[in-house]
């Protein structure tokens, strides 16, 4: 006789989700009304449930095993579906206002769509969203000005620094960029396309640039994205982004170049305090699952 499949328990998935989305096992527990035992007690169910260990010791905290990892990736998208389901179900009568903040990189290519399906599925919210710098976004946040935010977190912030009320979805590669076919001349200044200052990644680049002793030129600047990438592809100088939103004619430089390494960034999605409505957290559920086959693809460059 064959051996009947395991059901998951979706309150458990749940508070994967939430535990790793809010920093630890004591922070689910709040958002839960949940004693921490408890929450623990589900993970350990949920171990015995997959048969392998999905927690380690990180510190004072806990961190994913590679299989916790790729389980939580499946409960983002089991507990979504889950939410989906019954606003579907529900009639889509689910209401309210959500404000939302999202870095330039996403905005083009990734933003117009996810909005899009949000908006077919769910009519009646209404979503406001800025598109701005990362620490902009994250202040506003800060300040209950915007509901959730994806914003850029700090130039080599280990894997377990992470901002209060945010959730570290991924960390990614910042880069040396250029188009297709650049070489870098030694014998000469290296020419720099960046964003108008304060920005983080052309703070980084000039301090990694000085650090080695590699001279370099500033020969263009915007306060846009959309603007850097039209000056990098028209070959005015090199800039420094992560691989999130690279357009097709853009390609990252590669080590023989000799250009200083510049480390990684967490992508950040932060959340209010006081942004406990469904429609946050519909929003921020379909953030969490659309944005995973995008992230794994830029951390992996």
């Amino acid at each position: 006789m064959a051996l009947l499949p395991t059901n998951l328990d979706m309150d458990v998935l749940r508070a994967l989700v939430i535990a790793m989305e809010h920093g630890g096992f004591a922070r689910a527990a709040e958002r839960l009304g949940r004693t921490q035992s408890a929450i623990s007690l589900q993970m350990k169910k949920l171990e015995e449930q997959v048969g392998q260990p999905l927690f380690r010791k990180a510190g004072r905290t806990v961190a994913l095993t590679d299989a916790g990892d790729l389980l939580l990736g499946y409960a983002r998208r089991i507990v979504a579906l889950n939410d989906e389901a019954l606003s579907a179900a529900r009639g889509r009568t689910m209401d309210g206002t959500v404000r939302v903040g999202f870095p330039q990189d996403l905005a083009e290519r990734w933003l117009p769509a996810v909005l899009g399906s949000f908006h077919q599925a769910h009519p009646l919210i209404h979503v406001e969203a800025q598109v701005g710098r990362g620490r902009e976004l994250r202040e506003r946040v800060a300040q209950g000005a915007l509901d959730i935010a994806l914003a850029f977190g700090e130039i080599g912030a280990g894997s377990g620094a992470t901002a209060a009320g945010a959730a570290a979805l991924a960390h990614l590669p910042v880069a040396w960029v250029a188009p297709g076919g650049f070489r870098a001349d030694p014998e000469n200044p290296l020419p720099l396309a960046l964003l108008d200052a304060p920005c983080m990644f052309r703070q980084h680049g000039i301090e990694r640039l000085d650090g080695g002793g590699r001279p370099w030129r500033i020969t263009f600047t915007s306060p846009s994205l959309s603007g850097l990438w039209a000056a990098v592809e028209a070959g005015l100088g090199v800039t420094i982004r992560t691989p999130l939103g690279l357009p097709d004619a853009l390609a990252i430089l590669e080590p023989r170049h000799g250009l200083p390494k510049l480390g990684s960034v967490p992508l950040e999605l932060h959340r209010a305090p006081s942004a406990a409505n469904p429609a946050v957290d519909r929003l921020y559920g379909i953030l969490t699952e659309s944005l995973a086959p995008l992230l794994t693809d830029a951390a992996a460059q």
